[in-house]
């Protein structure tokens, strides 16, 4: 079969997959979505993608379709009918089909989507050299912890990234660093993995955590608190984490070098725990 597709419990070839005009997500942005990846057919951290999502739901004041067990089942339909030997999946929950109307509507059901693709990992050479990011004013609401689909001010700040030529954006709000548009951001000073604090501006990362964890478990200071660009363009290494970015070098930040241009020690370390710790 080829990429799927999955529409309120029944599956379907992912072309033929469809929802109403008036559902919510597509008329108000009112919904919440996980992405989550395989390895030779293993989930990596499905549990805690699921408890983000349940958290995410009542965020919003939204009554989830499925229990984690059941989206568990799903998923794993989802992969078995794939067969990709690793698999990328997006779920998402809205509010569900109502007419427009700013109010929660009363009667209306969620609606509840996956997509399950082929997941095709970042260029080996691209992950052995480092990448390039920019810096860019974090212009998205207040509540960024919780994986909303209003993405519009991370679309365009990647999209100024790639203008700029490099790969991703690091957001900046007054003087502090958040995030990336699409990852966590962590960097090393004197020995020190620093990133900055949980709280209503970052995404608490699953792959965020896990790294810390790891960190930590390797004799790894580690320091959540803020930090500011000057800290930032001031690194000795910088990193990028995320489901789909794993352990990523950042090796050029705003057309300077970060460190001495090249993967460092301790981000080349993280990532080989990283690596030790998958399925």
């Amino acid at each position: 079969m080829p990429d799927i597709g999955f529409v309120n419990g029944r599956f379907m070839p992912l072309g033929e997959a469809t929802v109403s005009l008036e559902d919510r997500g597509y008329q108000f942005g009112d919904g919440i979505y996980e992405v989550l990846r395989s390895y030779q057919g293993t989930f990596f951290q499905l549990e805690a993608h699921l408890a983000r999502l349940e958290r995410s739901a009542k965020a919003i004041e939204l009554q989830s379709p499925y229990t984690p067990a059941e989206w568990m089942a799903h998923v794993a339909e989802g992969i078995r009918l794939g067969q990709y030997a690793e698999s990328k999946v997006y779920l998402q929950i809205t509010r569900g089909v109502a007419p427009r109307d700013h109010l929660f509507p009363a009667a209306a059901i969620p609606t509840a989507v996956m997509t399950v693709r082929e997941m095709r990992p970042l260029d080996s050479s691209l992950r052995a050299r480092g990448v390039a990011a920019v810096t860019l004013p974090d212009l998205r609401w207040g509540r960024c912890d919780i994986k909303t689909i209003n993405l519009l001010p991370n679309v365009l700040a990647r999209q100024r990234a790639k203008a700029a030529g490099a790969f991703e954006a690091i957001l900046i709000r007054g003087d502090e660093l958040t995030e990336g548009a699409v990852s966590n951001v962590m960097v090393v000073v004197g020995g020190v993995v620093a990133t900055p604090p949980e709280g209503p501006h970052i995404l608490p990362g699953v792959t965020r955590s896990v790294v810390l964890d790891l960190a930590r478990k390797a004799g790894v200071p580690v320091q959540e608190r803020r930090l500011t660009l000057r800290e930032l363009q001031n690194a000795d290494e910088m990193f990028l984490t995320g489901t789909t970015v794993e352990i990523l070098s950042v090796v050029q930040l705003d057309g300077a070098k970060v460190g001495t241009g090249s993967p460092g020690p301790l981000t080349l370390l993280l990532n080989d725990r990283f690596k030790a710790a998958l399925p």
